[in-house]
């Protein structure tokens, strides 16, 4: 599901608060923290249900990020010059509101403006070759004069040799622990000159986080999802630039790919992705025609919006959701499956099964997986 929501400059400190300390809170994730977001009209809603819909599912108690707790967040932040800044925040970047899954909050350190302007990503090995580098910084460099922000997550290799080509005319940075953690630390320098020179700096994750292995597939949604179009230069078949790749292609973006020599490993994906389709870069010409006549542009052309936050869904009964918990446990299993599977198997109402779904996820008795599927979690 695609949300698409107004930006609102007028959203409180309050509010953001409890967009916050939602997200946060136990077994809260993207999609559940939008189910309850519809369910319950507003954050501060969903919070007093919380402790109710867990305990329905099986769950004595269940932790709720504190409002302190939230505030003194919010306070770190602050003390190094970065933001919180929620999905219907005016600096949230607005192609990053139209995937699946954004995250409905993100910290920025340094410039937010720059998150306004059409970006490139240009990602790749982490163990490039000379040669890769080189040519990634001469496509950032010339990308930048022609007014693109390019976009990478810090990484050793291609990332770091496209951010410092960049920094000039404007890069971005996604990292993969909490905003205050520079990973890796070879790049602290980088990390502060991206600051210094009006780039930014964006993390999902709270401040402190340690960047961890399976943070970087969600950090690179994030990449793929403010970019226009990403750009490939050196990555193994088995790598996180070939993830970045895919999600780009899940979100509409435009895959370019500079073909390399077969019988390097490096190679292997980017000769991949031109096969299956990807533009071959010869040049940032190539890009920037390809971006045109691919129609990624449109991305970024005004649609008509409307308010996410709607009035809440109906309540239900206790005795009709007790009858409801039996029909969807029978119909899920351990193996991700479709949630509309789950309703049109059972013939419950939509709502119903979305309440006994929340109320499972929150137990921690299920999980949500990619294209909405739900399974049981081995407890």
């Amino acid at each position: 599901m695609i949300f698409r929501l107004k930006a609102q400059p007028e959203f409180t400190e309050a509010e953001t608060i409890d967009w916050l300390r939602l997200i946060r809170s136990e077994n809260v994730g993207i999609k559940t923290f939008f189910d309850l977001l519809k369910f319950y009209g507003s954050a501060a809603a969903a919070l007093e249900a919380l402790p109710d819909l867990a305990a329905r599912g099986g769950k004595k108690s269940i932790k709720i990020l504190s409002k302190p707790d939230a505030e003194k967040e919010m306070a770190a932040a602050a003390k190094i010059g970065a933001v919180i800044v929620t999905m219907l925040a005016k600096d949230y970047p607005k192609p990053l509101k139209e995937i699946y899954d954004p995250p409905p909050v993100i910290t920025v350190r340094g410039n937010p403006e720059i998150l306004h302007k059409n970006a490139i990503a240009v990602v790749g090995a982490r163990n490039a070759s000379l040669n890769g580098c080189h040519f990634a910084g001469k496509l950032a460099k010339d990308l930048g004069r022609e007014g693109y922000a390019i976009i990478s997550g810090l990484a050793r290799g291609i990332d770091t040799a496209a951010h410092k080509a960049s920094v000039e005319t404007g890069t971005i940075a996604v990292i993969a622990g909490g905003i205050d953690n520079i990973y890796p630390k070879e790049n602290e320098k980088l990390y502060y000159e991206i600051i210094e020179k009006g780039g930014a700096i964006i993390s999902e994750l709270p401040i402190g986080a340690m960047p961890r292995p399976e943070n970087f597939p969600q950090r690179n949604r994030i990449i793929s999802g403010i970019a226009e179009g990403v750009l490939i230069v050196e990555a193994a078949l088995k790598s996180g630039s070939l993830i970045t790749a895919r999600l780009a292609l899940e979100q509409g973006r435009e895959v370019f790919a500079v073909p390399g020599h077969p019988g390097d490993p490096r190679c292997q994906g980017p000769n991949k992705l031109i096969k299956q389709g990807a533009a071959l870069v010869e040049s940032a010409d190539d890009i920037i025609a390809g971006l045109k006549n691919g129609g990624g542009s449109q991305l970024f052309t005004e649609k008509p919006e409307t308010p996410f936050i709607s009035p809440p869904v109906a309540a239900v009964s206790e005795e009709t959701l007790a009858d409801a918990r039996g029909k969807v446990i029978e119909n899920l299993s351990h193996a991700p499956t479709p949630l509309d599977s789950v309703i049109r198997a059972t013939g419950l109402p939509v709502n119903i099964v979305l309440t006994v779904v929340l109320e499972l996820e929150l137990a921690g008795k299920a999980e949500r997986s990619g294209g909405n599927k739900i399974c049981l979690v081995e407890l």
